[in-house]
């Protein structure tokens, strides 16, 4: 199995049991992008933003509330929950 290096503490982690979240942010925070729009030359300009996957061990995710502690059963457990069927 391949390991990943956590985002948090750059611990070695096997991939099945790492914690992966993809996240989207603003490259320019929320009270700059009014002002930016306004000087832009460009009616259409999109502000860019930043695309990151990160990948926490067990103890970073749960330390930093990204997923929550499972029960002492449940917590061997390597496959990932059942997602939400979509309507």
């Amino acid at each position: 199995v391949k390991s990943f290096h956590c985002y948090n503490c750059a611990r070695l982690v096997p991939k099945d049991k790492a914690i992966k979240r993809y996240t989207v942010r603003n490259m320019v925070d929320a009270s700059s992008v009014r002002d930016i729009r306004d000087s832009c030359a460009y009616n259409t300009f999109a502000i860019p933003k930043f695309y990151i996957k990160l990948i926490y061990c067990i103890s970073c995710a749960i330390h930093s509330r990204v997923v929550r502690v499972r029960s002492r059963s449940i917590r061997k457990s390597r496959e990932p929950p059942k997602r939400p069927q979509r309507r």
